[in-house]
C-alpha cells in the first residue's frame, strides 16, 4: 500500500487510539489472543474487541484467525513493521518528560524545602524574612543585567538594567520580601522586555502596616512616571500579594485622577486577606497564614476596603491587565475571579494558565520550561501595551 494509504496514515487516522496499536502488536508478536490478553492483563474478549475496532477504523483486515492459529495479513505485517517504532518513540518520549517533569519538580521542592519547613513549624518573623530572602537567593540574576540603587520619590528602590518602563512590586504578603531579594525574577522579566524594572524597596508591616506599602508604590510610580515623561511609558507587574499591591495602586489612581500606566502584570494575583476563596490543601501550607498576614498588615483596618481588597473595587476605567496562574495553584480561584469581574466592568484581562501547582512559579524562569515561556508572554503583553499608548500619544499630538 502507497504511503497515503490507511496502512501508513493509521497513526492520526480519527478514533485509532494506543491502546488500540498495544493490543495489536501483542496479538501480532504471541500469535495467540490468549497469551496477549494475559501479557496485557485484560480479557480475551476485551482483546478481541480493541482489534475489531482497529481493523474496522483501519478499514482492512489485519489478521486472519482459525481454530488452531493466528497469521497477520499482508496489512497487518506492514502496519506491524510501522507501529513497533512509533511505539517505541512514544514509550521513550513518555518516559522522558516523566523523568524531566520528576528532576524539575523535585528542583523546586528541593529551593522551596526551607519555606515549606515554616509552614510546619513557624517561626519568628525575622527568622522568616531570612529564610526567604535565603530561597530567593537560589534563584540566578539574568547575566549583563545592571542593578544600582535609587531613591524613587522617597522610597528606596532598585534600577534594573537601562531606561526603567517597568514597575515591580514584589511579593511577600506584604510582610516579606525585598527588591534585592527580587532581583531574579524582575530581572528576568526586564530582561524578556528588553526593559529596564525599577524594584520599590517598599516598607513592610507589621512595622509599617497598611498603607505605607501603596504610599511607597504610588511614591516610585509617580517617580517613574516623572522619569519616563508620561505614565503611558509605564507598566505595573507583581507577583502574588505584589499583584494586589499593583491593583491597589492603579484603584488608588483612578480616584486620585491620576494618569494611569499602559498596563499590568499579575503574576499569580493573591488578593483575598480573608483566604475563603483558596482551595484546600492536604498538608500544612505558608497560604494558611494569611489570617496573620491580613492581621499584621491590615493592624485594624477594614478587610472590605478595596484597596486592600482588589475583588470589591470597581475596575472599570482600568488599563489592560496580563493574569498569569498556574493551574492548580491554590490562589487561582482568585485569578478567575478577577479576570471575571474584569470582563464585566469593561476591562481588557487577559488569563493565561500553565501547568503546576507552584505559587509564583515564574519565579523558577531559569529552568522551568512553563515559567520563561510565561515570562516571555509577560514581555509580548509589555511590547504590545507599550506600543500601543505610544501610538494614541503620537495621534493626539
Amino acid at each position: 500500500m502507497s504511503e497515503s494509504g490507511n496502512v501508513i496514515g493509521f497513526p492520526t487516522h480519527e478514533g485509532v487510539e494506543v491502546r488500540h496499536l498495544r493490543a495489536f502488536v501483542a496479538v501480532a508478536e504471541e500469535l495467540n489472543f490468549s497469551r496477549a490478553a494475559e501479557r496485557l492483563y485484560l480479557s480475551q474478549p476485551a482483546l478481541s474487541r480493541q482489534i475489531r475496532t482497529l481493523e474496522r477504523l483501519v478499514g482492512c483486515d489485519l489478521l486472519h484467525r482459525t481454530t488452531h492459529r493466528v497469521e497477520l495479513t499482508p496489512a497487518g505485517d506492514a502496519l506491524l513493521d510501522r507501529t513497533r517504532p512509533v511505539l517505541v518513540s512514544l514509550d521513550e518520549a513518555i518516559a522522558t518528560a516523566q523523568s524531566v517533569g520528576g528532576e524539575l519538580a523535585a528542583r523546586i521542592m528541593t529551593i522551596w524545602a526551607p519555606m515549606t519547613a515554616l509552614a510546619e513549624t513557624p517561626m519568628s518573623l525575622e527568622t522568616t524574612r531570612e529564610v526567604f530572602e535565603h530561597v530567593l537567593a537560589q534563584t540566578p540574576i539574568p547575566p549583563d543585567i545592571s542593578v544600582r540603587a535609587v531613591n524613587a520619590g522617597g522610597c528606596s528602590a532598585l534600577s534594573l538594567g537601562d531606561d526603567p518602563a517597568i514597575l515591580y512590586l514584589h511579593g511577600g504578603g506584604y510582610v516579606l520580601g525585598s527588591a534585592y531579594g527580587y532581583r531574579p525574577l524582575a530581572g528576568a522579566l526586564a530582561t524578556a522586555a528588553k526593559s529596564g524594572a525599577l524594584v520599590p524597596d517598599y516598607r513592610l508591616a507589621p512595622e509599617h502596616p497598611f498603607p505605607a506599602a501603596l504610599d511607597d508604590a504610588c511614591a516610585a510610580y509617580r517617580w517613574l512616571v516623572d522619569r519616563r515623561g508620561d505614565s503611558r511609558g509605564v507598566v505595573l507587574a507583581g507577583d502574588s500579594s505584589g499583584a494586589a499591591l499593583s491593583l491597589a495602586l492603579l484603584l488608588r489612581l483612578k480616584a486620585d485622577h491620576e494618569p494611569m500606566p499602559a498596563g499590568a502584570v499579575l503574576l499569580c494575583p493573591s488578593l483575598d486577606l480573608s483566604g475563603s476563596m483558596l482551595t484546600p490543601s492536604e498538608r500544612p501550607h505558608l497560604m494558611d497564614n494569611i489570617a496573620r498576614v491580613a492581621a499584621a498588615y491590615l493592624a485594624g483596618h477594614p478587610i472590605d476596603d478595596p484597596l486592600v481588597s482588589p475583588l470589591r473595587g470597581d475596575l472599570s476605567g482600568l488599563p489592560p491587565l496580563l493574569v498569569q496562574c498556574a493551574v492548580a495553584d491554590r490562589a487561582r480561584p482568585e485569578a478567575d475571579a478577577l479576570t471575571e469581574r474584569a470582563h464585566e466592568q469593561g476591562v481588557d484581562a487577559r488569563l493565561e494558565l500553565y501547568p503546576g501547582v507552584v505559587h509564583v512559579f515564574q519565579l523558577f524562569w531559569s529552568f522551568l520550561p512553563e515559567a520563561a515561556d510565561a515570562l516571555a508572554q509577560a514581555a509580548r503583553f509589555i511590547d504590545e501595551v507599550l506600543a500601543e499608548d505610544s501610538a494614541t500619544a503620537d495621534s493626539a499630538g
